[in-house]
């Protein structure tokens, strides 16, 4: 037996089997639901309590990173809906058709993410109608946040069932 087998069998290299698909999957939704359309969510909190600077800094990072995400939206949105379309829709049928385990944990990662960058659009288009500023648009963000860690919670826990099927049907030994 080469040490190249036994080194593949020590550190398995499936997905779900894996510890690091699991600690980059906690990674991912932890840092999704912190930066809050691209607004470090900390800074949320602190506009609520200090008022004064702290909502202005608040409102002009908010006020570029809505006005960067809606200006991509426009000028490319419908090429980047095709794209992640296709890309979704390729892994979907490599994954659960053709049983490729790694096609199945990118789908599993990148839909619900799909789902969390359709919600900013939308929440970015809200703002941007409402003018919203001060607690309005601390409330805004904190309903954002709230929905991105909703979909990230129900994402962790349909793959970690996906996960444990395939680990149990396939057989880790």
């Amino acid at each position: 037996m080469d040490w190249y087998t036994s080194i593949f069998e020590l550190i398995d290299m499936r997905s779900f089997s894996n510890l690091w698909f699991w600690i980059a999957l906690a990674v991912f939704w932890s840092t999704t639901s912190h930066w809050v359309l691209g607004v470090p969510y900390d800074m949320v909190t602190r506009a609520r309590r200090h008022q004064g600077q702290a909502v202005a800094d608040l409102e002009d990072i908010a006020r570029v990173n809505v006005n960067r995400l809606l200006y991509i939206a426009r000028v490319s949105g419908l090429w980047l809906l095709g794209l992640g379309c296709f890309i979704l829709s390729g892994l979907a049928v490599l994954g659960f058709y053709y049983r490729i385990e790694f096609a199945q944990a990118l789908f599993l990662l990148g839909f619900p993410m799909s789902l969390v960058g359709l919600l900013s659009l939308s929440t970015a288009r809200l703002i941007e109608v409402e003018q919203s500023t001060g607690e309005l648009l601390c409330k805004r963000l904190t309903r954002h946040r709230i929905y991105t860690q909703m979909i990230g919670t129900l994402s962790i826990f349909v793959t970690a069932l996906w996960g444990m099927y395939q680990n149990i049907s396939i057989g880790v030994l």
